[in-house]
């Protein structure tokens, strides 16, 4: 600079530099890493969890549904069990509802919204069961897979809110919905396509609210859960097939375990930079 004024660091007064200019404290103020987070290895496995919870999910669902074509599952059985589980567990889940979350709905809202949901999937049933007839089996089971992979890659896994238990990944659940039409209209009865439909609606819209008001209270339930599901997805697939049964172990433990700790081992290669060139955040 030609002046020997003292550069300051404002537009609105003429200095005779470029706009551009900085001078030499231009990177003292440089940060790297500032705002690292720093993971523990157990409680990073334990919130892997979420991924694993749900591959669990689809897996369980999709054998319910082998069942059923095989006729080892009549659909009476699985929609009055499904039913009486869900009252249940609707009912715990009012009991430990947060006092802080407003809700305007009340329990006769909720009922009553599921008793219209469930006629109006009765009368579509008949609808369901031939909705595909001029699609080849192979090209439904295509699409079926892509909707479930769609569910498990776009379900919501950010961290539980304190304040509110919702499922918010609602192309995850339209993939699960549109997934369990197709598995239907390859059912033999309109009772076959109604219970399946039905727990579909169950398992992956109402199930993950329940859970995730667990994982909000009790943060401990996360681990029950994560085995509980596992397990039974274990003890299921390992009753049709034993290279299902392998595959699925291997990626849960992989997810599990082995993710967790490469993330730690990554972490210190992470390089932030921020400095004055970065937008203001503005803090209360």
């Amino acid at each position: 600079m030609a002046s020997t004024e003292k550069w300051e660091k404002v537009l609105y007064k003429e200095q005779n530099v470029p706009d551009n200019y900085v001078d030499e404290s231009f990177l003292r103020e440089l940060k790297k890493n500032s705002n690292l987070r720093r993971y523990d290895y157990w409680t990073t496995v334990s919130q892997s969890g979420s991924v694993t919870q749900q591959i669990s999910s689809v897996c369980i669902f999709l054998m319910i549904f082998i069942y059923m074509d095989e006729k080892q599952l009549l659909p009476e059985t699985l929609f009055y069990t499904t039913t009486i589980l869900t009252v249940i567990s609707y009912g715990i889940y009012c009991w430990l509802k947060l006092p802080a979350v407003e809700n305007k709905r009340t329990s006769y809202d909720d009922i009553k919204t599921g008793v219209m949901f469930v006629c109006f999937l009765y009368g579509l049933s008949p609808v369901i069961v031939s909705l595909t007839e001029t699609i080849c089996t192979d090209t439904i089971y295509a699409m079926t897979f892509i909707m479930l992979l769609t569910n498990i890659v776009f379900y919501d896994y950010s961290p539980d809110d304190i304040q509110v238990a919702r499922v918010k990944g609602t192309l995850s659940l339209n993939a699960a919905t549109f997934a369990s039409v197709c598995l239907a209209s390859r059912l033999n009865t309109t009772w076959h396509a109604f219970a399946i439909v039905t727990f579909s609606f169950e398992w992956f819209a109402l199930w993950p609210l329940f859970t995730q008001l667990l994982k909000v209270l009790y943060p401990s339930s996360q681990n029950i859960l994560t085995v509980l599901l596992g397990v039974t997805s274990l003890i299921l697939l390992s009753t049709w097939t034993t290279v299902a049964t392998i595959v699925f172990l291997i990626v849960h433990l992989f997810i599990n375990f082995f993710c967790p700790f490469w993330l730690l081992r990554l972490l210190p290669y992470k390089n932030n930079i921020k400095g004055q060139w970065d937008e203001a955040e503005i803090r209360d």
